[in-house]
């Protein structure tokens, strides 16, 4: 009898991304981390440009995020959504516009860090998927000791920084590339 010595597979690189059709990647209410207009929800959104700063009308945006309490949630059924459990985890496509939307909650952290949402970024053209950061903008003292804020440029820093609206959500555009390019993250 012979034997066939076990294969090892080289790893081979990313390949490009989308365009995205709805099949296995959508499901009913992807964009509701949290039941629209629930007590503590609001408005995460942005617009998704390119380096000219023309809207990407369709990139997938996932966001992962720590509950308010900051606890990591560990229940199942995000791609179920029962309307009242939290899942910390969301998808939304952009519109012809580039515009991106999630209704969630803010998320908490440990005293003296500084909250933030966990955004992946999927986009025809890239040949894998970016990773970034969203922080809330409300404690200038956290976000003065992140060690991620702390060891960027002022420019850069700006880019990994939500805005509150008048309304009480949050604003983040994220750009891919060119000036003001948002701060991406490797793993």
């Amino acid at each position: 009898m012979t034997t066939v010595p076990p294969r090892t597979l080289e790893p081979t690189p990313g390949q490009t991304v989308g365009p995205f059709f709805a099949f296995g990647l959508q499901y009913p209410a992807m964009n509701q981390v949290v039941f629209p207009h629930s007590p503590d929800s609001l408005v995460l959104g942005g617009t998704v440009t390119d380096g000219a700063g023309a809207a990407i009308p369709d990139a997938l945006i996932e966001l992962w995020q720590a509950d308010s309490d900051g606890s990591i949630p560990r229940v199942r059924g995000a791609c179920k959504r029962d309307g009242h459990t939290f899942t910390g985890f969301g998808r939304a496509f952009t519109s012809d516009e580039g515009r991106y939307e999630f209704w969630t909650r803010e998320p908490g952290a440990e005293a003296g860090k500084a909250p933030f949402f966990a955004i992946v970024v999927y986009a025809r053209g890239l040949p894998n998927k970016l990773h970034t950061r969203a922080y809330l903008p409300d404690d200038a003292a956290a976000l003065d000791a992140d060690p991620l804020l702390s060891a960027l440029s002022a420019d850069e820093r700006a880019t990994l920084i939500a805005t509150r609206t008048p309304e009480g959500a949050l604003h983040f555009d994220i750009r891919l590339q060119g000036e003001k390019e948002t701060v991406f993250l490797a793993y």
